[in-house]
């Protein structure tokens, strides 16, 4: 049994609530069990400067942690005058997971950014993030519709993640980060509402896991992302 009481293929709770931030063009405040992000969509009506001329837009993602989020004070990287490998990395994947299902021709000369901002973390906060900031677009892409900046929804499809992990022995789903910080393997699934893969990233903290560990794994990340995903729709519904 998990010390959070919960099944090996048993999602913590999950909470999505949205429209929180006033201002943003879309929002979504998620928990998923003890791990809550604020993400929030701001729309700017010009691309990158790189993509200017090509008849297409941009999603990209900016990620950050409170300093209280977890039990002992963080700096703010702000105070160290640049962003962290760690955060480098995570805003990276929640940008590429976002334009693995929106249609970026149809988003016209326009950049749409994600901030994803950590309130408390145990365990799981990019893929969380990636969970929310999937509704913030929804939200966002729909206000644009109804303004008729855009004529169709560019948005192709739902995306999720989840992580799973081999904790003493076994493979468990959606750790949180007492068995993150003690797992002999940890790996992040991100798939979409139609069961593509968008990115796994898997290692393993002691010995290596096996092709039949990362196939067990899978299978859990599969019907973890399939709760998430409905859970996305009855939430926008």
């Amino acid at each position: 049994m998990r010390v959070s009481k919960r099944a090996p293929d048993e999602l913590r709770q999950v909470r999505f609530e949205r429209g929180v931030a006033r201002y943003a063009e879309g929002s979504c405040l998620v928990r998923c069990g003890e791990t809550h992000v604020l993400c929030a969509a701001s729309l700017e009506d010009k691309p990158p400067p790189w993509l200017r001329g090509q008849g297409r837009g941009w999603i990209t993602a900016e990620y950050s942690m409170l300093p209280r989020a977890t039990s002992t004070r963080t700096k703010r990287e702000a105070q160290a005058g640049k962003i962290s490998g760690r955060t480098h990395e995570i805003q990276r994947l929640i940008g590429r997971s976002l334009r693995a299902v929106v249609d970026l021709p149809k988003l016209g000369e326009r950049q749409i950014t994600l901030d994803c901002d950590v309130l408390q973390a145990d365990g799981g906060t990019r893929t969380a993030s990636i969970t929310g900031a999937w509704i913030a677009l929804h939200d966002c892409l729909k206000w644009m519709v109804q303004r008729s900046i855009l004529r169709d929804n560019p948005l192709k499809d739902h995306v999720a993640a989840v992580s799973c992990g081999i904790v003493k022995g076994a493979p468990v789903l959606d750790l949180d980060y007492a068995e993150d910080s003690t797992a002999e393997t940890d790996a992040n699934f991100v798939m979409t509402g139609s069961g593509g893969l968008v990115e796994v990233q898997g290692s393993a903290e002691g010995a290596p896991f096996s092709e039949a560990d990362l196939t067990t794994m899978l299978a859990l990340a599969r019907a973890g992302v399939a709760q998430l995903v409905a859970l996305q729709k009855a939430t926008i519904a």
